[in-house]
């Protein structure tokens, strides 16, 4: 976005959208941010700029200030878990995203974009999918609320679409980075740290299209500056430029943060079988209703299931072109990681964030809209950090070839890592709702009630 714009964003306490805020401030743009009352507004009340409107996606009116004399909309908050019933799910994820563009409409918005999940096409049963395109259909049956409810959002998005209301859906797979403490990276981790995790693989390579932070958001920021004609009503898979051995990248970095590699080896069959008597089980337990179960079917299939995407259409439409490489991705994280304490600090249970400086404004005027390929990131460490960096990983970029079949294993229960830490600070009040997160990849979050939120996940997304 080459002009300054006024834009809400919703799930902007969560991981995504924290970074979403980060940089349209740095694009220099006028940022409403939507959270919902008693949310941790510690570190978006800090940042020069940022509005705060307290409310809730269920809330209409909450919503109609929100929107008030904003130009885009930035729609991350959604229920990212995979336990729940259908009208908590309906409510977050399809009514919720309802009543926000009929707000943003209402207030004479021209741009929605939607944060959608590459999980809108999951099937029950199916195998391995490689480089699949937007032509993929929606599933005749999906494979969990989550998965049917973020298609339905979709649907009802691209149908939005009209001349002076451009909407857009955006589908990133685990995304990834600095300041995730919930998704599926610190809860891989932290089970690898505490001697917890299987290997899941089934003995062959499980390729899959990953997507870091700074390439979701900069695909967004791209979705909400191009072309009206080019991109309104379309939806595009947003991803890492690598295709991604997902186990051999766990492993490499757990092994940066001194983890175990994951082990033992499982058979594949007995895995799934596994996860479906646990899941079972689970939601038999009294007591049990709100909580994630330590293992799920769909969780099962986004560890075990080859599935990568093709992102030209992102290319040709939006311009959008991966800013941030997997490796250097990775040495940000390990950097982060070991400026906030360590692995501890990053997936233990009620772990606080350190404060971080806000981010800078840039001044100089973009020669393209979008978001540019290396901006100063508020989650870099501070000067003077004494750590050393760590040596460059290459996480194990797959560029072509199918996965190699091999020896079949499954999976017992994977621990759930800590719950993103809570807190109080006080608003700045406007009203409104949303609450954050990604899909998340996976997106089961920690174990409790699962409030609308937006990080696929995993903001599974």
């Amino acid at each position: 976005m080459a002009d300054p714009v006024n834009i809400l964003i919703t799930g902007a306490t969560g991981f995504l959208g924290g970074h979403l805020v980060d940089a349209c401030l740095r694009e220099g743009h006028h940022v409403r941010a939507l959270v919902r009352e008693g949310s941790d507004t510690a570190r978006l009340g800090s940042l020069p700029g940022v509005e705060l409107a307290v409310g809730d996606l269920t809330d209409e009116d909450s919503l109609r200030a929100a929107a008030s004399d904003r130009d885009t909309v930035l729609h991350s908050a959604a229920r990212v878990v995979d336990h729940g019933s259908r009208a908590q799910f309906h409510e977050a994820n399809v009514a919720g995203t309802r009543r926000l563009m009929d707000a943003a409409r209402a207030a004479g918005a021209g741009r929605f974009v939607f944060v959608s999940s590459p999980s809108a096409l999951m099937r029950i049963r199916e195998g391995d999918r490689l480089d699949i395109d937007e032509s993929t259909p929606y599933p005749d049956r999906f494979f969990n609320l989550y998965c049917e409810t973020k298609a339905r959002a979709e649907q009802d998005v691209l149908a939005a679409h009209t001349e002076r209301f451009t909407t857009v859906a955006l589908r990133p797979r685990g995304i990834w980075g600095p300041r995730d403490h919930a998704g599926f990276l610190p809860r891989m981790v932290g089970a690898m740290r505490a001697g917890r995790l299987p290997d899941l693989s089934g003995g062959k390579r499980v390729l899959v299209s990953l997507c870091h932070s700074d390439n979701a958001v900069a695909a967004c920021l791209r979705a909400a500056a191009a072309p009206s004609e080019r991109v309104g009503g379309r939806a595009y898979f947003v991803a890492d430029a690598e295709r991604t051995d997902l186990w051999a990248f766990l492993t490499e970095v757990g092994r940066l943060l001194g983890c175990a590699p994951p082990g033992p080896r499982i058979p594949l069959p007995v895995g799934r079988a596994l996860a479906g008597a646990v899941e079972t089980l689970w939601r038999l337990r009294p007591g049990s209703e709100g909580t994630a179960p330590p293992m799920s079917r769909y969780m099962m299939a986004l560890l075990t299931r080859s599935t990568t995407y093709d992102t030209g259409a992102a290319r040709r439409d939006l311009g959008h072109e991966a800013p941030s490489d997997q490796a250097e991705g990775v040495r940000e994280l390990v950097r982060w990681v070991e400026d906030i304490g360590g692995v501890d600090a990053w997936t233990r249970p009620g772990a606080t964030p350190p404060r971080e400086r806000p981010p800078v404004p840039d001044t100089t005027p973009p020669s393209a809209p979008g978001p540019r390929s290396a901006p100063e990131r508020s989650d870099a460490p501070s000067p003077g950090s004494v750590h050393a960096d760590p040596p460059v990983p290459r996480p194990a970029p797959v560029r072509s070839g199918a996965p190699s079949p091999g020896s079949v294993r499954a999976d017992p229960p994977v621990p759930r890592p800590a719950p993103e830490p809570s807190g109080a600070a006080a608003p700045r009040p406007v009203r409104a709702t949303g609450s954050a997160g990604g899909p998340a990849f996976p997106p089961p979050g920690p174990s409790g009630t699962a409030p609308a939120r937006s990080e696929r996940g995993g903001t599974p997304r």
